[in-house]
């Protein structure tokens, strides 16, 4: 006695009348990186600039440097860089729509 077993495949989404997931949003092209990393760092380093300028004044130009430098950065790359993909995202999605 031999009993044979076929493998089914579960219905897709088409079967089922549900409409596929949209499209992942792939990574920013070179102008979208751009714009949001210079949207990121012009606010930030002139934030700084004001805030710090005073203490730094009579810094040398390279402490001056490196002072805002190790403040902006990790507070554009983890602080506003995130914020502005979701914004970036939330845009192609509103116009793909």
């Amino acid at each position: 006695m031999s009993t044979t077993t076929t493998a089914t495949s579960a219905p897709t989404a088409s079967e089922h009348g549900n409409q596929s997931a949209p499209a992942p949003i792939g990574p920013p092209s070179r102008h979208q990186l751009a714009l949001m990393i210079w949207i990121a760092v012009f606010p930030t380093l002139t934030l700084l600039s004001l805030i710090l300028g005073p203490w730094l004044a009579d810094a040398n130009p390279v402490a001056r440097t490196f002072v805002l430098a190790t403040i902006a950065v990790p507070t554009i790359v983890y602080g506003e860089m995130p914020w502005l993909q979701r914004a970036r995202v939330a845009i192609v999605t509103r116009r793909a729509a």
